[in-house]
């Protein structure tokens, strides 16, 4: 005789993603704003290292602003300083010094845990957090263009592991996401450029307007336009939050719209080593994909044209040595694997909206990379 217990109950998500500028001036409240009230709350800051070179001065600052604040959180420790980019997220030993500090410094589910920095250190951050005590609080402040307008305001964290990029990870919403846009001003000009791309893929999959909103504004964001920056990262923002309260915020299925251009670029970053950096990956797969879509017949040379132009206006590369046929097919059947057995990929079925395919050609795919690659050369002949 079986005997069944059925459960079931819903658990409600929330929490703030703010835009400021001077986040740890004492007299913006913000940070305090999303601590819990009427207690002194124990944090424990981990910093991406490029941003301390950066910003030199923000651990004093951060020191400064706790005790202007201090009736309402304290440091635990010295804030931890880690590799930043996708090393950060290679390396084991990194998060499992995090692991290691919650031990020793006595940060419980009770604390917060502070994670300041690009989108691959908010991830590792993230992700010793989400394991650590069954899940420590977490506040993320994004200090890049790409971590600002799309990792950031998401519910996972990950590291990479067997070769495999977020291998291992969590779906874990943060208490609150900070976006200080004076962080952005010391990137180089590839990082600056770099989440564009994220706002391009979403553009494309479900917003005619603001992929036009794009081409207008392409030279302002690519010279390096703060205010025209600061709408793209808002307005893309924007739009993530609204995939992630639809209706699988965990992706439970196979369904992954917002993997548009993803899976090539997946691929692509871990066979250069990391030399290409995640938005220019993307950029190259969101090139790959609407090439595939027009031979397909479904988006015409001029849209296509349009698409590739304003990838090169904002500086990216639509191709590169790891880009081939062989590569590719490796990466889609990872990315199959990775998604559950049952391949999803977003196309484009026309400029604004996104269609998903459970099936890809090969001779297809191969002929979107030559297409590219010859594109490519004939720029780089000019």
């Amino acid at each position: 005789m079986n005997t069944i217990l059925q459960q079931s109950f819903a658990v409600t998500f929330q929490y703030p993603v703010c835009f400021t500028e001077d986040l740890f001036d004492p007299s913006n409240s913000l940070f305090v704003d999303v601590l819990e009230k009427g207690k002194k709350n124990k944090t424990y800051f981990v910093i991406d290292q490029g941003v301390v070179q950066a910003f030199p001065a923000l651990i004093d600052q951060i020191q400064a602003f706790q005790k202007a604040h201090q009736k309402h959180f304290f440091l635990s420790a010295s804030p931890k300083i880690v590799p930043g980019g996708e090393a950060c997220k290679n390396d084991p030993t990194v998060y499992q010094q995090i692991v290691q500090a919650t031990h020793e410094f006595g940060i419980d589910r009770h604390a917060y845990i502070v994670a300041i920095g690009g989108g691959a250190v908010l991830d590792m951050v993230g992700f010793a957090a989400a394991i650590s005590h069954r899940g420590i609080r977490l506040i993320r402040i994004p200090t890049t263009v790409l971590s600002q307008n799309d990792s950031g305001v998401g519910v996972k964290n990950s590291i990479n592991f067997f070769g495999k990029k977020n291998y291992l990870g969590t779906f874990t919403t943060p208490v609150a996401v900070l976006n200080d846009f004076n962080f952005l001003k010391t990137l180089d000009d590839r990082d600056w450029r770099s989440g564009i791309s994220e706002a391009l893929k979403v553009a494309l999959i479900k917003d005619l307007n603001f992929f036009e909103w794009l081409e207008k504004h392409q030279k302002a964001m690519a010279t390096r336009d703060m205010e025209a920056m600061k709408t793209q990262i808002i307005r893309c923002a924007k739009m993530h939050m609204a995939h992630i309260a639809g209706k699988d915020p965990f992706e439970q299925g196979s369904s992954r719209p917002l993997d548009f251009g993803h899976w090539a670029a997946h691929k692509l970053e871990h066979l250069s080593a990391y030399r290409i950096r995640h938005g220019e990956a993307v950029a190259i797969g969101i090139a790959l994909d609407s090439t595939y879509s027009h031979l397909l017949g479904w988006i015409s040379k001029q849209d296509l044209m349009r698409i590739l132009e304003l990838i090169q206006g904002l500086g990216f590369s639509l191709y590169e040595p790891e880009l081939s046929a062989e590569n590719l097919l490796q990466g889609l059947r990872e990315f199959q694997e990775h998604l559950g057995g049952q391949l999803t990929i977003m196309l484009l079925e026309q400029l604004g909206k996104g269609v998903e395919v459970h099936e890809m050609d090969d001779h297809l795919i191969q002929k979107s990379v030559s297409f590219l690659q010859e594109k490519s050369r004939k720029l780089s002949l000019r």
